[in-house]
Order: C-alpha cells, then structure tokens, then sequence
C-alpha cells in the first residue's frame, strides 16, 4: 500500500492558494476514482482507493502545512507504510510555474511542509512530486506569495500540468520512482 500525500493548508482562506496545490492534485485525483475524503484519521483528511491496480491512501493533511509531518508519520505507521511508499505532492517556489520534477528523496529546500515530515519520519528518504509555482516577480514576501491565489492565466498553466502530474503518480504507482522520474524529469 502507498500513501499519497498533497500538501496545503485546511479551510476557505487557502483554497486555490499556491502553497495548497498539493491539496488540488490529490482531489483530482479523488475526483477520477470518484472517491470522496470520508474519513478522519491522526489529523488528516483520508480516502482508500485503488490506482492503476494499486491500493492507496490519499491523504491531505488537516496540521496546517507547516506540521504536515505529524499526519504523515502517524499514518505511515498506522499502516505499516515504509517511507519510500510515501508520495509527497507540494508546491515548489524554486521551480518555473507548472514545471513538475520528481525526486526520490533529499532535503527539504526551504519547505516547512517537507521539513515537518522528514523531522517526524526521521529520515528524507520519500518521494515527491515538486510542482513549480515560481517565485514573485515583484517585491511581494514569499508568505504572502505562496498563500495567494493563482492568476487566470497561472490558472490554465496549472490546469496543463494537471495531466504530467498524474502521469507521474500512475508511473510512480505502476513502475516505481525511477520510470516517473525518467518519464516526468524533461528539461
């Protein structure tokens, strides 16, 4: 079994915000499976489907972004999941908008989401699914950058790059880390 798992924050306030477009891509994924996030458990939002003929849970943290990990250790060990079977989805403010890259493991890059989960796995050894939001073109803070809204235009990059990610989730499911990486990871 595999835990898939979007980043974001809960409530009204960061709905459409480019921090929570990990929240966006997991309930796209529901969406597909026409699957609905049920359940409660150690503080996240969860639901068990089957993908491309692999048992998961899709996951979405309820911690607020920054203490994602509580969730994420919880569940993984509530179902015995070893941290490479763990699927992060989360913004990435280093990489162009719409840009996806998936790593195997590594450092948390500044991301307090990513942090929270390795500090709480004690070890950064999971894969994840980065996906580019840019960095502000002006002099807007970073926090006020990540927890805005995406612009129309922004809006229909997002919406194109909705098809890769899920590629790479169903690659990642299907035939492990290295054939989405090698699949998703073009210049």
């Amino acid at each position: 079994m595999d835990l898939i798992v979007g980043l974001g924050n809960p409530g009204a306030r960061y709905l459409n915000t480019r921090h929570n477009i990990g929240f966006a891509v997991v309930e796209s994924i529901a969406a597909q499976c026409k699957l609905t996030f049920t359940g409660t458990e150690h503080q996240a939002l969860v639901g068990e489907a089957v993908l491309w003929q692999s048992p998961v849970i899709l996951v979405k943290p309820l911690t607020y972004m920054n203490a994602s990990g509580e969730a994420v250790s919880a569940l993984a060990e509530l179902y015995t999941i070893a941290s490479d079977r763990i699927l992060v989805i989360h913004d990435d403010i280093d990489l162009p908008l719409g840009r996806v890259k998936i790593v195997a493991g590594g450092g948390a890059g500044g991301h307090k989401g990513i942090s929270s989960i390795i500090n709480h796995l004690g070890t950064d050894k999971f894969p994840r699914i980065k996906i580019g939001i840019g960095r502000p073109q002006d002099a807007t803070p970073v926090v006020d950058y990540v927890l805005s809204r995406f612009t129309a235009e922004e809006q229909a990059v997002m919406a194109d790059t909705m098809d890769l990610l899920l590629q790479g989730v169903r690659l990642f499911l299907e035939k492990g880390i290295m054939a989405a990486m090698n699949h998703v990871n073009r210049p």
